[in-house]
């Protein structure tokens, strides 16, 4: 079993930044062995994905978030982050961190592992 909890939401100005962190505790080996997205949902819309990094540390953006966004691991802190700059109001979603084994998947219902998520505010 993984637990993931994200951290790091809260209100920031339009071209401003926050960074996510999702931590994860098990009782196995951790993060080595998953692959992390980041998704989120606005109110009325569906959920998406923003970024994921796989265990190999290749990573996946999606386009409206590219040269904004970066996601990276530390294995040994058993941690994600994103780094979210130049921050738009349409940016404005529950953040959520969830996990899979191995490889990246742009479909939200391939993970099996989802933290409670984080509101992430975009206002001036």
């Amino acid at each position: 079993q993984l637990q993931l909890v994200e951290s790091g939401g809260g209100l920031a100005q339009p071209g401003g930044s926050l960074r996510l962190s999702c931590a994860a505790s098990s009782s196995g080996f951790g993060l080595t062995y998953y692959a992390i997205g980041w998704f989120r949902q606005a109110p009325g819309k569906e959920r998406e994905g923003v970024a994921c990094i796989s265990i190999n540390g290749s990573t996946n953006y999606r386009d409206s978030v590219k040269g904004r966004f970066t996601i990276s691991r530390d294995n040994s802190k058993n941690t994600v982050y994103l780094q979210m700059n130049s921050l738009k109001p349409e940016d404005t979603a529950v953040y959520y961190c969830a996990a899979r084994t191995w490889m990246c998947s742009d479909y939200a219902r391939q993970y099996d592992f989802w933290g409670q998520g984080t509101q992430v505010t975009v206002s001036s």
